[in-house]
């Protein structure tokens, strides 16, 4: 299992260390067993653990250089992705691990307690309810999602979050000229500018995967995020 994720890994030309595969390894048994017994993942296997959840995740480090030191919240992180495999790779960063349901947050408390990682703090709430808390609003340097909402609802979720200058980073599906095209009015009311795009295949076609980067330019407007259930009921589209 280890020589195949080297080999994997390798071929995507991400860098990475025994430690690293070691840990990844471990969070994977970790995901397999506690998957039996709580519904963490509908991924179960080895080879799409791999490459969905550990690869897909690790995607960011290809788009991204600035991790060192950062301060970071993985929004809606389910089973730990993309924020854990990150923060395995990017020791440094202080990431916080945001999720509406408690049992993942149980999950990934024992994950934090077996891989030995420091600076990772778990967060059982929703994105609309912290995203005005004076504690975590506009904290971060660099917020993450993956696969949660169409966009103009998880920029509404996700900006709120960006410190100005700071970035939002979003790992979306195939089809997303769409949803930025509709996303255009939210940018201009949260405070956000699209910055760029990457795409990527994997498992000879598929599973594929844009990762998306915007820059926070201003602060978001007190009212933001609104009420849970509000953004996904009326997004901000024009």
């Amino acid at each position: 299992m280890q020589e195949k994720l080297k080999r994997i890994l390798t071929e995507e030309q991400i860098e990475f260390t025994g430690e690293n595969i070691i840990k990844l390894t471990t969070f994977m048994d970790l995901l397999q067993e506690w998957n039996k017994k709580m519904n963490l993942t509908a991924i179960e296997s080895d080879e799409e653990i791999m490459y969905k959840h550990f690869l897909d995740s690790l995607l960011c480090l290809k788009v991204w250089d600035k991790w060192e030191n950062k301060k970071i919240i993985d929004i809606g992180t389910g089973a730990g992705f993309p924020g854990i495999p990150l923060k395995i790779f990017e020791d440094s960063i202080k990431i916080d691990l945001l999720d509406s349901l408690n049992k993942r947050l149980v999950f990934l408390e024992n994950v934090i307690e077996n891989l030995s990682l420091t600076n990772v703090n778990v967060i059982h709430g929703r994105a609309e309810d912290y995203g005005k808390d004076i504690d975590y609003r506009q904290g971060y340097d660099l917020v993450l999602a993956r696969a949660v909402a169409n966009l103009p609802i998880l920029l509404e979720f996700c900006l709120p979050f960006v410190k100005v200058g700071g970035h939002f980073i979003a790992l979306k599906g195939p089809e997303v000229q769409e949803e930025l095209t509709n996303s255009e009015k939210a940018l201009e009311t949260l405070g956000g500018k699209y910055v760029d795009s990457k795409s990527f295949s994997l498992m000879n076609g598929q599973h594929q995967r844009n990762i998306m980067i915007f820059e926070k330019i201003f602060d978001t407007p007190d009212k933001y995020p609104r009420k849970a259930g509000i953004p996904k009921k009326r997004p901000i589209i024009k």
